[in-house]
């Protein structure tokens, strides 16, 4: 089957979704640009414990078409609401990870710090919300959940 959609990425965006570990260093650089004041680099990890229950690891998966188009549209989303903005880099891992590993990473490049920071923590918010991606939390005690991420609108 294929997908197609109407929000195609500027070019100078990068976006994606990967099994392989994810590098801040990387997708910095992908953010990066001459005109830039700043680039702000949001990223989510696994972390040991969800509402004082013990992880051990998480699980992602998701639409990638679907999720890849979310991406695309939140990127167009932050160029209407943040004008200035030079790059967004969006990138989220699937598979399964240990506690401390990366699963997302958001950069944006801006002229301004401000504007930056809005727009990193606007497409975060957002794709946590929209993007169709899953967890499997796994816990100490053997037990597991699937989390779905449920659909809302984030304003800017």
């Amino acid at each position: 089957m294929n997908l197609t959609f109407p929000i195609r990425p500027k070019a100078e965006d990068s976006f994606g979704i990967t099994l392989a570990p994810l590098s801040i260093e990387e997708i910095y650089i992908k953010a990066d640009n001459p005109a830039n004041g700043a680039v702000v680099v949001m990223s989510g990890m696994v972390r040991n414990q969800t509402d004082g229950k013990a992880v051990i690891a998480l699980e992602y998966q998701a639409y990638e078409p679907m999720a890849l188009h979310i991406f695309y549209q939140i990127a167009a989303d932050v160029r209407r609401c943040w004008t200035d903005v030079n790059r967004v880099a969006i990138y989220h891992r699937v598979g399964r990870l240990k506690i401390g590993e990366i699963s997302v990473v958001v950069a944006v490049g801006c002229p301004h710090r401000s504007e930056a920071f809005a727009a990193c923590q606007y497409i975060i918010d957002t794709l946590k919300h929209n993007a169709p991606i899953w967890k499997k939390e796994h816990w100490q005690d053997g037990s597991s959940s699937w989390v779905s991420i449920g659909a809302c609108e984030q304003e800017c």
